[in-house]
């Protein structure tokens, strides 16, 4: 079933219907916001549902299946280089071992970034995925340039010392920011307001993490504080992100039980955030969130939320 977003012209849309936080300063940017409120189709590190997450094979195959966005989580090596990698210990999805940002690129560059994919998923193994590279932001751009749009996460800056400061600048070495073609996204809010500093044109997305309170398991908490649990939540606190980022980012379910309801999602859509919600693969839990009216799903699998969404 094809879940219908009302589709407004760019030109007609007013300084009410985009984000609080636009600074945008050219129409690509102005383009870009307008387009988050439609529904965005996520590729969380990739096709990585089909090939080893965050691998050149994973993103060519979301970009061809037509992912709206290619995301990615952007930690430092040892010598200042921008590598795509989720993990802080890289020996669940590498043959090496330790930190990542304990290792130079060199380093990194000569580990093997696939083959644990075969292992895990011997029903979709290909010989082509042994030896995958970890992969440097700069050789991402380098091949899908501005042909696709990434979604980008200062990934543990407290242990990424520098990060937001090389992320700034790489994304301005290859004219990402004003081109309309990056959203930051990072759980630390005071990693997105240093993004803010550098650049105040990055359009910013603020995760979010809820899940029960241990001593009283009917009350939300959020992982970081950034806000007050789904229950307790208000207009302000909505606003409060508003200043700053484009929209927000929320798991749906804590343990196999919703966290948000559509209640949650009209409200922070009342108060100027888009909503985009991680991570979800099942098709039947992609419809019922797009009849939530949610404005993008993150998925390990682009071609199944682009089939539901037709």
């Amino acid at each position: 079933m094809k879940q219908f977003t009302l589709t407004i012209p760019v030109a007609l849309l007013t300084a009410a219907t985009l984000p609080a936080v636009s600074h945008a300063s050219t129409p690509a940017l102005e383009e870009q916001l307008a387009e988050l409120q439609r529904f965005q189709v996520i590729a969380h590190r990739g096709a990585s549902g089909h090939a080893p997450e965050s691998s050149m094979a994973a993103l060519e195959l979301a970009h061809e299946m037509g992912a709206d966005y290619l995301e990615l989580d952007v930690q430092i090596t040892a010598d200042g280089e921008l590598v795509a990698f989720h993990d802080d210990e890289i020996s669940r999805t590498s043959s090496g071992e330790g930190k990542i940002n304990d290792h130079t690129l060199e380093a990194l560059k000569a580990l093997d970034a696939g083959t644990w994919f075969n292992e895990a998923h011997p029903d979709q193994a290909e010989t082509a995925f042994e030896g995958a590279e970890i992969l440097t932001l700069d050789e991402v751009f380098q091949r899908f340039g501005h042909e696709a749009r990434y979604y980008l996460e200062t990934k543990s800056p407290s242990i990424n010392p520098g990060l937001e400061e090389a992320l700034v600048e790489t994304l301005e070495a290859h004219d990402m920011i004003e081109s309309g073609r990056v959203l930051v996204q990072s759980f630390e809010q005071d990693s997105l307001l240093k993004m803010r500093e550098l650049n105040e044109n990055v359009p910013l997305i603020q995760l979010v993490w809820y899940y029960p309170d241990e001593e009283d398991d009917s009350r939300l908490l959020e992982w970081t504080g950034v806000t007050p649990g789904p229950g307790e939540i208000t207009d302000a606190d909505f606003q409060a992100v508003a200043d700053y980022a484009a929209g927000i980012g929320t798991n749906v379910t804590y343990d196999g039980e919703d966290v948000i309801n559509v209640d949650f999602i009209r409200q922070a859509q009342d108060n100027g955030l888009p909503v985009h919600v991680y991570t979800v693969n099942e098709r039947e839990e992609m419809q019922r969130l797009l009849d939530w009216g949610v404005d993008g799903i993150f998925t390990n699998y682009p071609d199944r939320l682009l089939e539901v969404v037709e």
